[in-house]
C-alpha cells in the first residue's frame, strides 16, 4: 500500500539494526535446527555404543549450539527491538510534523477523542509491521533454504517434503487466515476508536453531564461500546488462534510424514537409520521459526489499516506546497497585508470572509470589532498561517506568507487567543512555555502587570484551568504573552472576562510594552478604543467601514449604532 511508503523510508534509515536483527534471527533460526538436529542424531548413535571421544563431541556441540542460540536470540530481540523503537520515533517526529500545522482545520472535522486514538492507537500499531510482518517472512525463507539443502544431503524425498511443509506454513495457513479476517478487517479499531471518543467526552463533560442529569444514559453509551469493542477484540483473537493452530497441524503433520517416508525409505535401503530422530526433530525445529507467518496477514492488515488512518489524517499535509525560504524578523515592526482575501470552512456553505483587504501599517494599534461570526478571529489565523485563505494573497513586511517560515512568524508574535490552554502544574509552569528562561523577580513582575498581586508563582494550575476564574485564565494569558520579545500582537478578546476597572489597568501596561509594536486587537466591547490608530468593522464576513475612533463616531454609521447599543445596556444596567 502506499501509507506503508513511510514505513519502508524509515526501515531504509534503520537498515544497519535491521540487518543485524536478520543475521542474528538467522544464526538462532540454524542454531536451533542444528541443535535439535544434533541431539536426535546423538539419541541415535548411542544405540550403536559409539566411542566415548564420539558422545563428548556429540555433547559439547550441543552445549556450543545452546550457548550460540541463545546468545543470538538475544542479539536478534536486541537489533529488532530498538530498530522498531527508532522505527515508531521517526514515525511519530513525521506524523506530528504533518498534524502540527493542520490542527485547526482537524479539530474541527475529528472528534477529539478520535484523534486521540489515531495519534496513540494507530502509531504504536506500526510497531508490528517490521517484528510482525516484514521480518519473519525473511528469516522464514533463510532458514528454511538452508534446512531443505542440509536435508538434502541425507534425502531429497525428505526434502521436498520440508519444501511442501514450507509451502503450507507461508501460504497456504496465511492465506486461510486472511479470508477469515477480511470480515472482522478494521473493525476492532474503529470499535476502539468509539470507546476512545465516549471516554473522552464523558471525563470533558462530566460536570454538564451530572447537573443535566444524563450521566447514566452516557455511562451506559460507554458500556455497550467497551461490550462492542470485547466482541470484536474477542473475534479478531479467534482469527488468530485458528492461523496458530492451522500452523501447528501442519508442523506435527508434516513430522509425522518425515517419519513415515523416513521408515518406508529405511525399508528400502535407501536412508541410514541412523538419521531418522534427527530428521524428524529437524522438522520440530524449523516449524517454529515459520509460526509468526500464520499471524502475520492479521498484522499486516492492522498496520496498513493504521497506517491508511494516519495518512487521511494528514492528507493535506502531502499536497506539494512551494516551501517556505524567508524568515520574518522579530527585531522591527511588522507591517501586514490583506488583498482581497477570502476564506471558507470546509462544509460551511457561507465565507467565513469575502474580499477582504486590510493594511497594518508597522507600529500601528489597530481594532478589529464586530458581531460574533463576523470573520474577526479568522483574519488573525491566516495571519499566523493556522489556516489558508481560499483566495487572495496575504503579505508580512511586503513578503507573501506562502514564503514565510510558520515558526518564524510564530516567534515573532506575541499571541491570547480567545480561549488559552493551561497545562495541569504551577504558574510559574504556565508562564514559561517559551524557550526563554526568566527569574522568579522577572515573573513576579509580570504577574503584577497582568493586575494578578493575589497569586503566587508556586499556585497549582489544574488541567485545563479548572481552578481558575476566566478572568485570571486572560490574565495569565496575557502575562504569558507580555514575557514575549516579538514585536507583532494579536489579542482576541483578551479582556472580556475583566471588570472596567481591572481591564483599563491591563491595557495600560499592554499598550506601554507594545507602543512601537504592530498590534491587533479584537474585541466587543467598544471601551477604551479611543487610543487605537484605526478601528475596523466587520459582519458577515465583510468590512463595513474602517477609521479611527472620532471619524467613525462622526459618520453616525456601523460603529456609531454600535456604541449607542452598547450605552444604552450599560444604562440599562446601572439603573438595575
Amino acid at each position: 500500500m502506499n501509507e506503508l511508503a513511510i514505513l519502508t523510508k524509515a526501515m531504509i534509515q534503520e537498515r544497519k539494526d535491521i540487518a543485524m536483527a536478520i543475521i542474528g534471527g538467522f544464526i538462532a533460526g540454524i542454531a536451533g535446527v542444528s541443535l535439535f538436529s544434533l541431539s536426535g542424531y546423538l539419541i541415535s548413535k548411542t544405540v550403536f555404543a559409539p566411542p566415548l571421544y564420539t558422545l563428548i563431541v556429540l555433547t559439547s556441540l550441543v552445549k556450543i549450539l545452546g550457548l550460540l542460540r541463545a546468545a543470538s536470540r538475544y542479539a536478534e530481540r536486541l537489533y529488532a527491538h530498538r530498530a522498531t523503537f527508532s522505527l515508531l520515533s521517526r514515525l511519530r517526529t513525521s506524523f506530528f510534523a504533518k498534524l502540527i500545522p493542520l490542527t485547526p482545520g482537524i479539530l474541527g472535522k475529528k472528534r477529539s477523542g478520535e484523534l486521540l486514538a489515531r495519534i496513540v492507537g494507530d502509531v504504536e500499531s506500526l510497531q508490528h509491521y517490521f517484528l510482525r510482518v516484514a521480518y519473519p517472512p525473511i528469516i522464514v525463507v533463510m532458514v528454511f533454504l538452508a534446512t531443505v539443502l542440509y536435508t538434502s544431503a541425507f534425502s531429497i524425498w525428505i526434502a521436498c517434503l520440508f519444501v511442501v511443509g514450507m509451502l503450507a506454513a507461508a501460504f497456504v495457513v496465511p492465506g486461510l487466515v486472511l479470508l477469515g479476517l477480511r470480515k472482522v478487517h478494521g473493525r476492532v479499531r474503529r470499535q476502539r476508536t468509539v470507546f476512545s471518543t465516549e471516554v473522552t467526552e464523558l471525563l470533558y463533560g462530566f460536570r454538564d453531564l451530572k447537573v443535566y442529569g444524563q450521566l447514566n444514559k452516557r455511562e451506559e453509551q460507554l458500556q455497550h461500546a467497551s461490550s462492542a469493542l470485547s466482541e470484536e477484540q474477542q473475534a479478531s483473537a479467534v482469527h488468530l488462534l485458528r492461523g496458530q493452530s492451522l500452523h501447528a497441524f501442519v508442523m506435527y503433520l508434516i513430522s509425522w510424514g518425515v517419519l513415515v517416508l523416513g521408515a518406508y525409505l529405511i525399508m528400502n535401503g535407501s536412508f541410514a537409520g541412523v538419521f531418522l530422530a534427527m530428521l524428524v526433530m529437524t522438522s520440530l525445529t524449523v516449524f517454529e521459526e515459520a509460526a509468526p507467518m500464520a499471524t502475520l496477514p492479521a498484522y499486516k492488515q492492522d498496520s496498513e489499516h493504521a497506517a491508511k488512518r494516519l495518512a487521511e489524517t494528514v492528507l493535506a499535509a502531502d499536497v506539494q506546497a512551494p516551501q517556505p525560504t524567508a524568515i520574518l524578523s522579530g527585531n522591527q515592526a511588522v507591517s501586514l497585508e490583506l488583498c482581497g482575501v477570502s476564506f471558507q470552512y470546509e462544509d460551511e456553505w457561507r465565507p467565513a470572509l469575502r474580499d477582504v483587504s486590510l493594511h497594518f501599517p508597522a507600529g500601528s494599534k489597530t481594532a478589529i470589532v464586530g458581531p460574533s461570526g463576523s470573520g474577526k478571529t479568522t483574519i488573525i489565523e491566516l495571519l499566523l498561517k493556522l489556516r489558508a485563505s481560499t483566495s487572495g494573497q496575504i503579505r508580512i513586511n511586503d513578503v507573501s506568507i506562502d514564503q514565510l517560515d510558520d515558526a518564524s512568524i510564530w516567534q515573532a508574535s506575541n499571541v491570547v487567543m480567545q480561549y488559552s490552554h493551561f497545562f495541569r502544574g504551577t504558574i510559574r509552569d504556565n508562564l514559561l512555555l517559551g524557550e526563554e528562561r526568566y527569574t522568579d523577580q522577572a515573573l513576579s513582575a509580570i504577574l503584577d502587570k497582568a493586575q494578578l498581586t493575589n497569586k503566587s508563582l508556586d499556585d497549582a494550575v489544574y488541567e485545563k484551568g479548572e481552578n481558575l476564574s476566566d478572568g485570571e485564565k486572560q490574565r495569565i494569558a496575557l502575562a504569558r504573552a507580555m514575557l514575549r520579545k516579538g514585536r507583532l500582537w494579536f489579542l482576541d478578546e483578551p479582556t472580556s472576562s475583566l471588570d472596567y476597572i481591572t481591564e483599563r489597568l491591563v491595557f495600560r501596561q499592554l499598550l506601554s510594552q507594545a507602543r512601537d509594536d504592530t498590534l491587533i486587537l479584537i474585541c466587543h466591547r467598544l471601551t477604551g478604543l479611543e487610543e487605537m490608530d484605526r478601528i475596523v468593522v466587520m459582519d458577515h464576513g465583510r468590512i463595513m467601514e474602517a477609521g479611527t475612533y472620532a471619524e467613525l463616531m462622526e459618520q453616525k454609521g456601523y460603529f456609531y449604532e454600535m456604541k449607542q447599543i452598547e450605552l444604552q445596556m450599560v444604562g440599562e444596567q446601572c439603573e438595575v
